[in-house]
Order: C-alpha cells, then structure tokens, then sequence
C-alpha cells in the first residue's frame, strides 16, 4: 500500500523539483516522522518497562519488523550496549526490486533506519555500510550506545 502511493508521489517530486531536491525533502519529512517513531518506542522501552538493555530493546523491535518472513536475520552481537546483526534476506528490497524502483525502496525504507535511530537518543548510534537494497548480499546493522551517559 506504501508503495502504491509513495512511488508515484516520489517520482512527481523528483520530475517537478529534480531528484536530489526531491529526494532531500522525502528523507527529511520521513525521517521527521520516523525520529518520533524512534523517540515514542525508546521512551516505551525506558519508562513503561525500565528497560534499559540496548539489545533487548532493538532486538524487540526488530522481531516485529522481521514478523511475517519479512526479514531472514541473524544476530552478531546481543548485549546491555551493543544490538549487531545481518538481514541476509529482505522481503522489503525484493519487494522494490520487483517493481524496478531499489533506489526509492532504499529513500523509502532504508534511510528510515537512522533516522529512527537518531530517536533512541544521542547516545545510540547505528551503522551500517550496506544494503540488500542496494544491492549488497546482506544488510549489517551496528546499533551502540556511546560509553558517555547511560540510559
């Protein structure tokens, strides 16, 4: 449903704006609304559940994103600061890619990673230096907390 609505008002922007301002704005109000996604789950986690365990948290979050078969993952690293794991099959990107459109499932969907991320607060941090979308065999999220202030 996503999909049906967002590709054809991407590619419009991108016709009437070119498409490094248009991509610009969409991953600015979109990561806007996934920050405070990001923000309401960390506070959930925090305040209704005194859950402080960065890995439990994310690796949470994560079983629901995966819900369905919609990712095939395996985890690297589960601990109080560290959540490290690999998407080794996506059901997002063969979605994309199966509509032809990777590089707007990568501006819909993956850039939404760090901006919820950016919500979790500044002492969390995630990298990740590829994607199945863009065509990498596997995706390699890195979430950390920072070793200054503790949750």
């Amino acid at each position: 449903m996503q999909a049906q609505v967002l590709v054809p008002l991407v590619k419009a922007l991108q016709a009437e704006l070119g498409e490094a301002r248009a991509n610009a704005l969409v991953r600015k109000a979109l990561g806007d609304l996934y920050r405070g996604f990001g923000e309401e789950f960390w506070k959930s986690k925090n305040l209704n559940k005194n859950e402080t365990d960065l890995g439990q948290a994310v690796g949470s979050a994560f079983t629901t994103y995966a819900r369905g078969d919609a990712l095939a993952y395996d985890v690297i690293e589960q601990s109080k600061d560290v959540f490290a794991f690999d998407v080794k099959r996506c059901a997002y990107a063969e979605f994309y890619k199966a509509l032809g459109e990777p590089e707007l499932g990568f501006l819909l969907i993956c850039t939404a990673d760090f901006a919820t991320a950016d919500g979790f607060g500044p002492d969390i941090t995630l990298t990740r230096t590829q994607t199945i979308m863009q065509g990498a065999d596997h995706c390699d999220f890195r979430y950390r907390r920072d070793s200054g202030e503790r949750r």
